[in-house]
């Protein structure tokens, strides 16, 4: 029996249309699988116990202090992720951080009120004799460590191009070359001495990962170009894996920390003496003649004699 040209594509149009929206629909959605979109910060911890945590973590044999996490809730960067709905990054360096064992962590944030609440109940007698709210139980915070992200307005594509106007030093970029995309994120983390406001230590950190498009963009427009990468991931994941890189270079720094010394103590007026200074004399520097600028004496000795 003879058929015709058009008589097949008849048959076989629908019947392609119909497994098209069958492979889409497919992808539509599944069943929510537990612990099956993970990120950088995997597991959990408890205390100095770290469960599933990523094995590319730093870790420390002992803890070198207490810690808090500190960040500019008014800087742009963070005002940038709120449109995103990225929120705190808070949250995933403490984790990072207890699960590490190199620092003891302290509230510091929200909780902190409910804290002081807690304790305002006691001290109002409603709360039941024995529930050890007394005073001087609260611990010291020894650092604080306070996080940025930093983007890069070269190249910037989706979320990095709306973050680019900011004029910010780093990077979360796409590059669009031959169906794929590199997304980039760059972090750093300052480390803090609470008691003397010295900074201990710096670090960056970045990430990048690669999203593949749908069949290289075969199907060019139409509905199907919104169809996304394969392995497309969030921003946010690109920058928890950015924090964790920044915080394992954090822990290798101090690790092998040795404090920074100035001649003659921290704070005492430093070796670089500014002429007219009245501390001048006292400045512990390059040794320098009698009468010399930076004396604040207009030309005396030691002695404080006229020469």
């Amino acid at each position: 029996m003879n058929v015709s040209n058009s008589t097949i594509s008849r048959v076989i149009s629908p019947l392609c249309l119909l497994g098209l929206a069958a492979l889409l629909s497919a992808c539509a959605g599944s069943v929510p699988l537990l612990g099956g979109a993970p990120t950088a910060a995997s597991g959990s911890a408890a205390g100095a116990t770290a469960s599933n945590a990523n094995p590319q973590l730093e870790k420390c044999d002992r803890a070198l202090g207490t810690l808090s996490v500190v960040e500019d809730q008014h800087a742009p960067w963070y005002l940038a992720l709120s449109r995103y709905k990225l929120g705190s990054t808070v949250p995933v360096l403490r984790k990072l951080i207890q699960q590490s064992n190199c620092f003891v962590i302290v509230e510091r944030g929200l909780a902190m009120q409910n804290l002081m609440f807690e304790r305002d109940l006691n001290a109002s007698g409603e709360m039941r004799g024995g529930s050890q709210f007394g005073k001087g139980q609260m611990v010291a915070a020894d650092y604080t460590i306070s996080p940025t992200i930093t983007f890069s307005q070269k190249g910037t594509q989706g979320m990095g191009g709306a973050l680019g106007g900011f004029g910010l030093i780093g990077s979360v970029a796409g590059l669009v070359a031959g169906g794929f995309k590199a997304n980039e994120a760059s972090t750093t983390l300052l480390m803090i001495d609470n008691r003397s406001g010295v900074q201990l230590a710096a670090a960056e950190g970045s990430a990048k990962n690669f999203d593949f498009s749908l069949f290289g963009g075969a199907f060019g427009g139409g509905a199907l170009a919104g169809g996304g990468g394969w392995s497309k991931t969030p921003e946010g994941k690109i920058l928890i894996a950015a924090f964790m890189d920044s915080y394992n270079q954090l822990v290798r720094a101090t690790r092998d920390y040795n404090a920074q010394e100035v001649a003659g103590g921290l704070g005492t007026g430093g070796a670089l003496a500014v002429q007219g200074t009245p501390h001048g004399e006292a400045t512990i520097g390059p040794a320098r003649g009698a009468g010399q600028a930076g004396t604040g004496n207009g030309g005396t000795n030691k002695s404080g004699k006229k020469k």
